[in-house]
């Protein structure tokens, strides 16, 4: 590039600077060669302060802007997990008989759910199980009395229990959906003078259903679907 045309592409980049300094403001890369080039006119033994607080103030934008997405990615999982449990809910209440309420809730509420396996885990007061129960399909599966509080243990108390599975219950896990990685343990109250219920949701990813999440919704959710059954128990 000759003098004369370095001058001329000078002009006109100073002319679109003043007629529009956005295209300066806002782009960070620009403004750091800026201030670059000012702090070699200073020298070294010459701090600009206005450069070290730039400096600060871009450090501090960056953590913002990424609190920001942090803020509306949980926002947007939090909306799509409401909208899967709404699903899942009025999936619940379509069947019209008990067969096909027991069949959904290991085909349409598994895909619904995205989770890999369900399970519904009645008490009787046998120790040994009705045998009819087991009639009733793969996701039902009859239990001694006493059962969920052994398999709870300490979660006893809580109506959702989310933890990590590393050694999975060959009762309540068959075979072939093996390895499962975490579960949610939804524990089920049918009401005064009737034996507990436990609603088994389980993944492979051990991360699915984490002790450290939240379980508003899945509260809300196993609510819901121990009324939905008492009908069917009454």
């Amino acid at each position: 590039m000759t003098p004369q045309t370095a001058a001329q592409a000078e002009d006109i980049l100073r002319d679109i600077i003043t007629q529009n300094p956005r295209i300066v403001l806002d782009a960070p890369d620009v403004m750091r060669a800026l201030l670059a080039s000012h702090d070699e006119t200073l020298g070294q033994n010459i701090i600009d302060l206005r450069s070290v607080a730039m400096k600060r103030l871009e450090a501090q934008l960056d953590r913002l802007e990424e609190t920001n997405r942090s803020v509306i990615a949980a926002a947007y999982d939090n909306l799509a997990g409401t909208q899967q449990i709404h699903r899942a809910l009025l999936k619940i209440m379509e069947p019209t008989d008990f067969g096909s309420f027991l069949t959904m809730i290991g085909t349409e509420m598994v895909d619904i759910l995205r989770i890999d396996y369900a399970c519904l885990i009645l008490e009787t007061q046998n120790q040994t199980p009705d045998p009819s129960l087991a009639q009733l399909g793969p996701g039902v599966k009859p239990a001694p009395l006493g059962f969920i509080a052994r398999y709870l243990s300490a979660s006893l108390e809580e109506k959702v229990t989310l933890r990590t599975v590393t050694d999975p219950d060959v009762f309540v896990y068959r075979q072939e959906i093996t390895p499962v990685g975490s579960e949610a343990c939804l524990r089920l109250d049918f009401g005064a003078g009737t034996l507990p219920g436990l609603l088994i949701l389980a993944a492979k990813d051990p991360e699915q259903f984490s002790p450290a999440q939240g379980t508003d919704l899945l509260t809300f959710f196993a609510t819901i679907f121990e009324r939905a059954l008492r009908r069917w128990l009454a």
